[in-house]
């Protein structure tokens, strides 16, 4: 039977937890000798929470991703905080229509493919731990770019963009140059709240079915359909 703890959150997934339950232990056998039973009962109830939280945190639950090839899904779980046209000046060069996902420490923390695309080329840049909630921790923030071409019609160029936050300080991704990925195929995570942003070519027969404010999951929400035409 699979665990459904993602392996993204190696070896966070095993030292953490073995640490919590390791103090829960200690404090239950040896506590008795020198502190107050209240003091140790309400401990354990705080590590415990810890615990389930922790194995919350890294869950990586199935899901029976959409097939359409006019769609593009929400490459994270959590809430849109904005939608915006915004100008790129590289890969996709002019009009991009923006949609920023925050994920906070509750939310399912995989990142997936929007649709089948190939990987172009991957760009990891340092920066700041700013909150993420808002655009311009995208601009500071430690961030890694996946610069994707749909392999269905349209064949545009998209890009999504991990950002830690405040609290995040690891981004993980496993794509590579090259390589291609299913629509909802995972690629990585970004541990302990952040932010996950998907940038689109503007196009007349692009349609947004997301509005700000909406809660969205990874390889489930559609964010786009491509209007036939």
């Amino acid at each position: 039977m699979r665990i459904p703890l993602t392996k993204y959150g190696w070896p966070e997934v095993v030292v953490l937890p073995a640490g919590c339950l390791a103090v829960m232990l200690i404090l239950l056998v040896l506590g008795p000798n020198f502190l107050p039973g209240s003091f140790i009962l309400v401990t354990e109830i705080v590590l415990l929470a810890v615990l389930i939280w922790l194995l919350a945190f890294f869950r990586d639950p199935e899901r029976a991703v959409p097939q359409n090839t006019n769609i593009l899904l929400a490459p994270a779980d959590g809430k849109i905080t904005d939608i915006e046209i915004v100008q790129v000046d590289s890969f996709i060069v002019g009009k991009a229509l923006r949609i920023g996902i925050f994920m906070n420490i509750f939310n399912v923390h995989v990142n997936r493919s929007p649709c089948p695309v190939t990987v172009e080329k991957i760009i990891y840049r340092k920066g700041r731990f700013k909150n993420a909630m808002g655009p311009a921790s995208g601009r500071v923030n430690e961030s890694n770019d996946l610069f994707l071409l749909r392999l269905d019609e349209p064949r545009d160029k998209l890009l999504v963009r991990q950002i830690s936050g405040a609290i995040a300080r690891r981004i993980v991704c496993t794509a590579k140059q090259g390589q291609n990925l299913a629509g909802g195929e995972k690629f990585g995570m970004v541990k302990f709240g952040s932010r996950a942003e998907l940038y689109l070519p503007v196009r007349e027969n692009v349609k947004c079915l997301v509005k700000v404010g909406d809660n969205v999951k990874a390889g489930l929400t559609i964010l786009v359909k491509y209007e036939r035409t």
